[in-house]
């Protein structure tokens, strides 16, 4: 597979360029900060991400992990016992492929630095694919979605796992109080930068709700769509079929 070049300056948003750069930055601190601020939960949401995406059918296929960042899934996938295809973990900030190096070593993973709005790959090159915490940090939603379906060979399935806001209300007021008041300020002191966690929850509240993300993804090309909140609503796993 051939990479393209990242886009120049002037093709990039202002939010893309943000968080570019935003994740170069907290790159070193990015792990700690998932497993501390989730209590370690983002763990186990990982483990279930990787068991919706039916990759035993393709089981020497070949996989994308699209905003792989530090390669957390790329990594569930490539050690599962029965495994035995390629996972092209793929971010468009390199230090946090490089940062993620030392968990696929000696596994059949590939670290690609592409834009998930702008996948370097022919149509239908992948198995499946999974994006894990990274589809709300795209500039379009929709196009990213579309991207995704495009290099999906048919009767691959995609799956995506993001926070969400709890429906229920009293679960709903304790998670934006941390999200709002306790995160930034952590995040802040751990990472050393400014704003990332502020951004973190503010993305989360303008993402789409589970049953819109999964018309949106739906609308992009995919079928059988459909998803599971998971710890009271806080995270919730979405997937759909090409």
């Amino acid at each position: 597979m051939t990479l393209a070049p990242p886009a120049p300056p002037e093709a990039q948003s202002d939010k893309r360029r943000y968080v570019r750069e935003m994740f170069a930055d907290i790159a070193p601190r990015y792990d700690l900060l998932n497993h501390l601020l989730s209590l370690n939960i983002d763990r186990a949401w990982r483990r279930r991400a990787v068991d919706r995406l039916g990759w035993e059918t393709s089981s020497r296929g070949v996989f994308l992990d699209a905003c792989g960042g530090t390669l957390d899934l790329a990594a569930e996938l490539a050690g599962r016992p029965a495994f035995a295809g390629t996972v092209v973990g793929a971010d468009f900030a390199r230090p946090m492929l490089r940062l993620g190096a030392a968990k696929v070593r000696g596994r059949a993973v590939r670290a690609a630095a592409a834009d998930t709005l702008a996948l370097p790959f022919r149509d239908g090159t992948f198995d499946g694919a999974t994006v894990g915490f990274g589809l709300r940090n795209l500039d379009d939603v929709d196009a990213g979605l579309r991207e995704l379906a495009r290099v999906l060979r048919a009767g691959a399935r995609l799956v995506i796992l993001d926070f969400t806001t709890p429906p229920r209300a009293p679960v709903r007021a304790a998670y934006l109080f941390y999200f709002r008041r306790i995160l930034p300020l952590v995040g802040r002191l751990v990472s050393g930068h400014p704003t990332a966690y502020a951004y973190l929850p503010a993305s989360v509240e303008q993402f789409p709700a589970p049953d819109a993300l999964a018309g949106r993804m739906a609308r992009a090309g995919l079928r059988d769509c459909g998803f599971r909140l998971l710890t009271g609503g806080i995270a919730a796993i979405h997937w759909g079929t090409r």
